[in-house]
């Protein structure tokens, strides 16, 4: 038996498809880089209620969302290099907005958590508020090879990912004798753990944290200097944007081939009945302890990327609430979808920055926002999608 993942058939014509794949993803594009740029709480209001009335056409129209996703189907290597143009042209519609590109670094590092988060909350339905303790264990295993013995930062971004994946089966397996609620305690525990030997150990610094991590270099060039391409000079943040683009290109590929794989089907299958899927000689231990690895190990880039490009990290920037954010933006999302994991991942790091005019009401906009959506769509932004079979 075959699997493939259950997508309407398209019958429009193959141009009129091709264009609205087009159409869309220029949409989206503008979409963001109008809302990186303006800074009038009016517009942003605006631009928040155009967003709100498309999801509602949506949910009212089936129709309309299901043709766009037989376009992309039907055009999915169209899309594909369609999007990798304009992520790399991007930065240049900025206008050299530096805060602009940061809030794109950070939305990517925020994609690739997310992500890393649904392989367990999405696929498999494991609560976990441990990502954000396993994003730190990254970032500090990395900073400290950088300090005290001066690994680069090439070597240090996988050998940080493999101690983050390390604590991720350390946590994992304790996890095992635990379900559901009492599972969730137990990351909630190990996070508070972690955070509380950060701010404690000498080595990690306490709570003054690690400061000086050297910018990374490539071919002679500093992160931390000005990129030029094609004569055209970026700022720095530029260098991290395409680093962590390239982070999150692959682990939407390492999404999709779990999500495709005997793995997937795992996960999927502990989802839906536990007692079921052992009863069918599924290994459910190993599936979850699996699912924390992979967890940790995509967090412990996201943090090693996030370490070397402020240069500077504290326990401050890994505590409880981060995997609580993580968390949120993976259920406003859409659990078990790669898209709406990313656009829930930029839509909820972006609205705070972009409501901070109601000074200290902005949270209670943020929450007010993220339940009107909610409302509009139950089930996330971009719902999970039911897997069909067949020959």
């Amino acid at each position: 038996m075959a699997e493939s993942l259950a997508l309407p058939r398209d019958t429009s014509n193959p141009v009129v498809s091709a264009l609205t794949v087009i159409a869309v993803q220029l949409a989206g594009a503008l979409f963001l880089r109008q809302f990186l740029l303006i800074d009038d709480w009016r517009l942003v209001i605006g631009l928040l209620l155009l967003f709100g009335a498309a999801l509602v056409l949506m949910e009212r129209v089936p129709s309309l969302e299901a043709r766009v996703e037989a376009a992309f189907a039907r055009h999915s290597r169209l899309a594909l290099l369609l999007g990798i143009a304009i992520v790399l042209a991007f930065p240049f519609a900025l206008e050299g907005n530096t805060y602009a590109l940061h809030l794109c670094v950070i939305s990517m590092l925020y994609a690739v958590l997310a992500l890393a988060l649904n392989f367990q909350l999405g696929s498999a339905n494991i609560p976990n508020f441990a990502t954000g303790a396993s994003y730190g264990i990254g970032a500090y295993a990395s900073a400290l090879l950088a300090l005290n013995f001066g690994v680069s930062f090439w070597l240090a971004l996988p050998v940080a990912a493999v101690v983050a994946t390390i604590f991720g089966f350390l946590l994992g397996i304790p996890s095992m004798r635990t379900r559901d609620s009492y599972l969730a305690l137990v990351t909630i525990a190990f996070g508070v753990v972690i955070h509380q030997l950060l701010n404690n150990l000498e080595f990690t610094g306490g709570p003054n944290g690690l400061v000086g991590i050297p910018a990374p270099e490539l071919f002679g060039h500093s992160f931390a200097s000005p990129l030029v391409i094609f004569g055209q000079e970026l700022p720095s943040q530029a260098n991290f944007y395409y680093l962590s683009a390239l982070l999150v290109l692959i682990s939407i590929v390492f999404a999709r081939r779990l999500h495709d794989s005997r793995v997937g089907l795992a996960w999927n299958a502990l989802r839906t009945d536990e007692l079921a899927a052992r009863c069918q000689g599924i290994n459910v231990t190993w599936y979850k302890v699996l699912a924390f690895a992979v967890d940790a190990f995509l967090a412990g880039f996201a943090g090693t990327i996030y370490a070397f490009y402020v240069g500077f990290i504290s326990p401050d920037n890994f505590t409880f609430l981060v995997s609580v954010t993580i968390m949120t933006m993976v259920i406003a999302g859409g659990m078990d979808n790669i898209l709406g994991v990313i656009v829930g991942a930029f839509l909820l790091t972006l609205l705070p920055e972009k409501l901070r005019a109601f000074s200290d009401y902005r949270i209670l906009f943020f929450g007010v926002t993220v339940i009107v959506f909610l409302m509009i769509r139950p089930q996330g932004l971009f719902p999970q999608r039911l897997r069909r079979y067949g020959h």
